[in-house]
């Protein structure tokens, strides 16, 4: 563990080295970030990151963080749960909650629960009403790097009171260290997904990706902005024990295999968002969660959470070269 920096508000940020087989991850205690990824053999890194923990607390918010406890949209921002209203902050475009907003654990400073060469548990805890949602809730996060190269996030979530919980990893992927991730090949285990509206929200309309440039079941390296992509691709049979999912190839050889258990993968261009220094469209952005809007879609499945029925999302990344 080191020393990372210290966050506006006087928080001193660690960051994590875990390492096993050909892989060696870098977590911060700063929104539980995947800050990099290493593969043995690969002059460089896997994941889009910095080393200046202020571009995390400005333009790289979401850049290999942990969103939640609400990930993607909710379109009117709001919630309805056991016959309450719950409103929630519009930090976007003035009308929709993105990520869980100002208050989301992408902004906060988690505590290291446990440590070993190859692995890391962070936990947080939000109290009643964070975030716009009741109860007391406590999540753990843990990052586990295995033999030859692969990496495992387990998000557990715990309540006191009926809530809302959807979390996703937020990392930027380019597994050819280039400008862009253009040249990359993508694979989706995905009859459908989700069409969006101006907001970027979901119409409601579960639409079959068949002759349409979203179909990504066979490996297509889709070019920038054909199509645009911050989409929720809807994963064959739903929730399920952990399975592959999405595979992604470089130019370089370098691949990705993604193993979840959620029912949805929400694949963003990064066509507005960039390092500094850097543009955009430099890694695609790659979210396991349950699908977005879900409390204003019957059929969407329930992303509520209670005492007795807890959070959790199990999701492994596999690298070979």
């Amino acid at each position: 563990m080191a020393h990372f920096g210290t966050t506006r508000t006087g928080d001193d940020i660690a960051k994590i080295t875990i390492a096993a087989g050909d892989l060696t991850v870098s977590i911060l205690t700063f929104g539980a970030i995947v800050q990099d990824v290493r593969l043995g053999g690969v002059p460089y890194g896997l994941v889009l990151g910095s080393d200046v923990l202020s571009d995390y607390e400005d333009t790289m918010g979401y850049f290999g963080a942990i969103v939640g406890p609400i990930a993607n949209r909710i379109s009117n921002a709001r919630v309805r749960l056991d016959g309450m209203m719950y409103e929630l902050e519009r930090n976007e475009n003035g009308a929709v909650h993105l990520h869980s907003g100002s208050e989301g654990v992408h902004r906060r400073v988690w505590q290291v629960a446990s440590q070993t060469a190859d692995s890391v548990t962070l936990a947080l805890t939000l109290a009643d009403g964070v975030a716009g949602l009741p109860g007391n809730r406590d999540i753990r996060v843990t990052y586990q790097a295995s033999a030859p190269a692969a990496l495992t996030m387990t998000i557990d979530g715990t309540t006191d009171a009926a809530t809302c919980m959807n979390f996703a990893s937020h990392i930027y992927w380019n597994l050819d260290g280039t400008e862009t991730w253009e040249g990359h090949k993508l694979q989706i285990a995905a009859d459908h997904y989700l069409p969006v509206n101006d907001h970027t929200c979901p119409t409601g309309e579960v639409a079959p990706v068949a002759d349409t440039p979203m179909d990504f079941r066979q490996p297509i390296a889709p070019k920038i902005g054909s199509p645009d992509l911050d989409h929720n691709f809807c994963i064959v049979g739903g929730k399920q024990p952990i399975r592959d999912v999405l595979w992604l190839t470089g130019q370089t050889n370098v691949s990705m295999a993604m193993a979840t258990t959620e029912a949805g993968v929400q694949i963003h261009d990064a066509a507005t968002s960039h390092r500094p220094g850097r543009s955009c469209y430099e890694g695609l952005v790659i979210e396991p969660q349950a699908w977005p809007d879900a409390p204003n879609h019957r059929g969407f499945g329930s992303i509520k959470v209670t005492p007795d029925q807890p959070y959790r999302q199990e999701t492994r990344w596999t690298f070979t070269r």
